[in-house]
C-alpha cells in the first residue's frame, strides 16, 4: 500500500479527537459541575470538533487527489502507437507508464492528448502536496478548420471517475485557494496521418510531446 501522508494526518487527527471527546465527556459528567469544570469541558470539546474537522478536510483531499500522479520534474504520462485505418481515420495505442494498455479508433488527421494539473502552495508541499496530475481525455483533431467544424468528432475519457471531483472543487470553493496555487488543463495535439510512436511526458508546466525512433 502507498504511503499517503493525508490518509496517516486524517488518522491522527481523528484519534486526537477521540481522546478529547473522552477527556470532555469524562470532565463534563462529574459532579457537582462548577463553571471552570464546565469550561474546561467545553474547550476540549470544541478542541475535539476542530481536529474532527481537520481530519475530514485531510480525507476529502486524499479522496479527491486518488488517480492523480505527483509530478516533482518531467515525467512520462503515456506513450502512443499510432497507426492509420483509413482516410481521416487512425488506432491510438495508449501504453500507461503502469504497463497497462488502451486502443482508440480516431477519426481526424491528428490525437490530441489533454490534462488537468493541480499546483499547490508552496507550503502545502510541507504536508506531501506537490504538483498533481491526471490525463483527462484524448481527442481525434482534424487539420483543416472546414472538417473541425463538419466531420464527426471522437472523444474517449482517460481519467477515472473520483468520489470526490476535486478539480471541480476548487472552481467552485474559493475557500479552497489558500491550497490550491492554480489549476487548468493543459492540452497537445500531433500528426496521426503515419505508423508512429510517441512519448506523451507533463512537466509542471503541462504536456509535451516526442516522437521516438
Amino acid at each position: 500500500m502507498t504511503f499517503d501522508p493525508l490518509l496517516v494526518a486524517a488518522g491522527l487527527c481523528a484519534a486526537s479527537a477521540l481522546l478529547c471527546a473522552v477527556a470532555a465527556f469524562a470532565v463534563l459528567r462529574r459532579r457537582p459541575l462548577g463553571v471552570g469544570r464546565l469550561g474546561a469541558g467545553s474547550l476540549v470539546a470544541l478542541i475535539a470538533l476542530v481536529l474532527l474537522a481537520g481530519g475530514a478536510l485531510c480525507a476529502v483531499l486524499a479522496a479527491g487527489l486518488s488517480g492523480y500522479r505527483s509530478l516533482t520534474r518531467e515525467e512520462l504520462a503515456v506513450t502512443v502507437h499510432t497507426l492509420p485505418t483509413g482516410p481521416q481515420s487512425f488506432e491510438a495505442r495508449f501504453v500507461f507508464p503502469d504497463g497497462s494498455e488502451a486502443d482508440y479508433a480516431l477519426a481526424g488527421d491528428q490525437f490530441t492528448v489533454e490534462a488537468r494539473i493541480l499546483k499547490w502552495h508552496p507550503w502545502a508541499n510541507l504536508l506531501g502536496l506537490h504538483t498533481a496530475y491526471e490525463l483527462d481525455r484524448v481527442t481525434g483533431r482534424y487539420a483543416r478548420l472546414a472538417d473541425e467544424q463538419q466531420r464527426p468528432r471522437t472523444v474517449f475519457a482517460l481519467g477515472a471517475e473520483h468520489p470526490v471531483d476535486l478539480f471541480a472543487w476548487r472552481q467552485r470553493l474559493p475557500w479552497l485557494a489558500p491550497l490550491v496555487d492554480a489549476e487548468y488543463g493543459s492540452g497537445t495535439f500531433t500528426d496521426a496521418h503515419r505508423i508512429a510512436s510517441y512519448e506523451v511526458r507533463v512537466s509542471t508546466s503541462g504536456l509535451l510531446v516526442r516522437e521516438l525512433p
